[in-house]
């Protein structure tokens, strides 16, 4: 038997489990693996799963299943550990549906195991009756949980109308984060974000961020990536690869947390624009051993439980509101409208350049150095 799994989040691979799984699962058959989403990419390198997961695409999960699907496998895994049973099971209705609309028959049973090893972990086959999920059942302890049941207990509520979408599982306190962009945060356990000409426009319970509104822009509610909470939740020892150094100084521009930041993985130095934006790629790019020069506000959202940065890495902290605007005359007169430039010999020139360009504009600022 040929399977294919698809592993999503860092979680199910902090906890260990998604190697546990896959090795199960080789009992049955010859396995495939690939990582669907981009967040558990650094869980990956960390836990040095390379060769066991394929992480060489940026790939959202339901294009994960229909890869597989193509390569004609004989039955398909969603490994998943959500924040609690309700977010984990809404998050699969939603990507075999996804799935669903992308292939021509659904005739490749597709399972998912949520949060296993907890009492309220589950079994789903979303399309099939297969064997398999009662002796898997059985042998990891999860419950079977149907579709019907996730549609009667979770979905059939969401129908409130074409530019709104209720967020699921969400607690007080949390980020909430569409399309890698913080744009405000939960005081409640029920969440409504409303939308009005592909723009978000208000909210039930939470508080939105202007200026997270602003960078997110125009945006599909339907199917836009909402998150809530951190995004990797386990305390970990980063693991870092050493990469060849270009010989050549290479300065890569990044102003987006949602871009894909490990094809800057040759780069010598990345500048990042946005305080949650430098929190996660410095995060990442850490693992390379690239450092960044941040530009920040001070406004920063937890997303991550720990940002490792590059030791010289450096954050300038401008004037609350002025880090997208020295983004953009960064982008303008560093890279003159290109993502890389290869004017510069070393860190502190292109440190010197930015200062000069933040006090053409009259702008406060103060300069952290990361030792």
């Amino acid at each position: 038997m040929r399977i294919g799994v698809v592993v999503h989040g860092p979680n199910i691979i902090d906890s260990g489990y998604a190697l546990r799984l896959i090795e199960l699962l080789k009992t049955y058959g010859d396995v495939s693996a690939r990582l669907g989403g981009t967040m558990g990419r650094t869980a990956v390198i960390d836990a040095n799963l390379e060769n066991v997961i394929d992480i060489s695409r940026k790939l959202v999960p339901s294009d994960s299943l229909k890869l597989f699907y193509d390569e004609r496998v004989d039955v398909i895994f969603l490994l998943n550990y959500g924040k609690s049973d309700v977010t984990g099971q809404v998050f699969g209705y939603k990507v075999y549906n996804h799935f669903v609309d992308k292939i021509e028959d659904n005739d490749v049973p597709v399972i998912q195991i949520e949060r296993p090893g907890e009492s309220d972990g589950s079994i789903i086959a979303w399309n099939n009756d297969i064997e398999l999920v009662q002796e898997l059942s059985q042998k990891l302890g999860l419950d079977i949980v149907t579709p019907e049941d996730i549609y009667d207990n979770h979905i059939r509520q969401d129908d409130v109308g074409v530019n709104q979408r209720i967020v699921h599982g969400v607690s007080p306190g949390e980020n909430i984060m569409v399309n890698s962009v913080v744009i405000g945060k939960t005081n409640s356990d029920r969440l409504i974000l409303i939308a009005k000409d592909n723009h978000i426009v208000d909210i039930v319970g939470g508080e939105l961020k202007s200026h997270g509104l602003e960078k997110l822009g125009e945006v599909d509610l339907e199917s836009a990536i909402i998150k809530t909470g951190l995004l990797r939740h386990a305390k970990v020892t980063p693991r870092v690869i050493s990469n060849d150094k270009p010989e050549e100084f290479i300065v890569t521009f990044l102003d987006h947390a949602g871009e894909d930041v490990y094809k800057f993985r040759n780069s010598s130095l990345v500048i990042t624009v946005g305080d949650d934006t430098t929190l996660i790629s410095s995060d990442i790019l850490y693992r390379f051993d690239i450092p960044v020069i941040g530009i920040t506000d001070g406004d920063l959202d937890k997303v991550v439980e720990d940002g490792f940065k590059v030791k010289n890495s450096i954050i300038f902290e401008v004037e609350s509101g002025f880090d997208d605007i020295i983004g953009q005359d960064i982008k303008k007169e560093i890279f003159g409208g290109k993502r890389e430039s290869h004017d510069f010999g070393n860190i502190d020139d292109v440190e010197a350049k930015i200062e000069e360009i933040i006090k053409n504009i009259n702008c406060k600022y103060k300069i952290n150095y990361i030792e």
